[in-house]
């Protein structure tokens, strides 16, 4: 980077974005905020292009589907949906979870959504069905953070959760792999390389742990 500086301000929310993602074009960047509310930006343009209203309460999580004609939304209200980029409209409304959801994300394969809940536990959704059809009791506190990594042929689940802890589960069967415990408080984020070699964790002991493939094999 040659300055510090913005390169822009992308004004518009009433209050508290929660988290943002980019779309896989890189063009453009999505924004989940606490007014129930989520946007969609042109980072070129530097000017809003969407900005769409349907969760009852605040929005917490977005994503993008990897060939970036869908974005998913989890909101506090406790309900995810699935959204249609090219008309801004909900394409599918899933109800499941039993209090907050704090996270969710496109598997490689385009068709399977997961999602992390404040119930503690990650649920799979089939795009094709419409519907859930996996409940992992994940953890034993709130489900933070859920992330896929690898390609649609070799992929796995991360999951992160306040009770110290981030686990490996398998996919598909949604087996568990391995825990990856020696944070010494709530792991709010988890993500993984491109390549699946390595795996970093977040936490509020103020740290960030690198974990090695050897880690979780």
């Amino acid at each position: 980077m040659k300055s510090t500086k913005p390169v822009a301000e992308l004004p518009g929310h009433a209050c508290r974005v929660a988290r943002l993602n980019y779309h896989p074009s890189g063009r453009f960047l999505g924004t989940a905020c606490f007014d129930h509310s989520w946007r969609l930006w042109d980072l070129q343009k530097s000017v809003e292009v969407l900005h769409q209203e349907g969760h009852s309460g605040p929005v917490y999580s977005i994503a993008f589907h990897k060939d970036g004609s869908l974005l998913a939304t989890g909101g506090l209200d406790s309900y995810c949906r699935v959204w249609d980029l090219r008309t801004g409209r909900a394409v599918l409304f899933l109800e499941g979870h039993l209090k907050s959801v704090l996270s969710c994300d496109f598997a490689p394969d385009g068709y399977h959504l997961g999602t992390g809940s404040e119930d503690n536990s990650c649920k799979i959704w089939d795009l094709r069905q419409h519907k859930s059809i996996y409940t992992i009791p994940a953890h034993n506190n709130m489900v933070t953070y859920c992330k896929f990594a690898g390609t649609p042929y070799n992929s796995m689940l991360l999951t992160a959760s306040y009770d110290g802890t981030a686990k490996v589960w398998s996919h598909k069967g949604w087996m568990p792999l391995k825990s990856l415990t020696g944070h010494d408080n709530k792991v709010m984020c988890v993500d993984c390389s491109w390549n699946k070699k390595y795996i970093v964790t977040a936490s509020y002991d103020r740290t960030f742990k690198l974990w090695t493939n050897k880690s979780i094999s």
